[in-house]
């Protein structure tokens, strides 16, 4: 392994708590949207819009703090970051989406970001394990993103219940992917150490 992908390493797993933080934040989110399933559409509005900006200033501080490096370029977490922004830009501007067009703009957000984190996987397949929690959540992003564009009208409750399940495994999967970064960071210690 070059010098350049062990830093990478090394900068993904001394993070690994920001993964982390995203997982909570997503589990909470989901388990808050599954507990209240009659929430009026401005409320979910609101909470979605709240979700996208935690989870894209997390992915623009994890690229401002990791640099660019093989494993996950800056660019690309910077654009993960940027869609789930333009995603709150989107609903809170229109706060009077219909469900409809709500469905549309979190379909879009799902599909994109989705492609974003197979694409971050599969750069760290060959680096560190556990990136198939990544993929995973990657791959649920988008069959997320298809059912949400497959049936928009499914109505308020069905699109409140689809986002709290979504949100509660994507969660999971990120949790497990952050206690993976956080085993091999003390792993990736020893063999920089001995390199120097």
């Amino acid at each position: 392994m070059n010098g350049t992908v062990m830093i990478a390493i090394r900068s993904l797993a001394e993070n690994w708590w920001a993964v982390a933080l995203r997982g909570v934040v997503s589990i909470l989110f989901g388990v808050l949207t599954l507990a209240l399933p009659a929430l009026t559409l401005a409320a979910l509005v609101i909470m979605f819009g709240a979700y996208a900006l935690v989870d894209g200033i997390f992915n623009l501080i994890a690229a401002i703090r990791g640099g660019d490096d093989a494993a996950r370029p800056r660019w690309l977490m910077v654009l993960e970051g940027l869609v789930s922004i333009g995603a709150v830009i989107v609903t809170l501007v229109m706060p009077g989406l219909t469900a409809l067009v709500l469905a549309y703009v979190i379909a879009g957000w799902a599909l994109m970001t989705g492609a974003l984190e197979i694409a971050a996987a599969f750069r760290l397949r060959k680096h560190v394990r556990g990136e198939w929690a990544l993929a995973l959540s990657g791959v649920l992003s988008m069959l997320f993103g298809v059912l949400m564009a497959a049936a928009p009208a499914a109505g308020a409750l069905a699109l409140v219940l689809w986002i709290g399940a979504y949100a509660v495994v994507f969660g999971a999967l990120l949790l497990v992917l952050a206690f993976r970064l956080r085993r091999l960071r003390g792993e990736a210690r020893v063999p920089l150490a001995r390199a120097a």
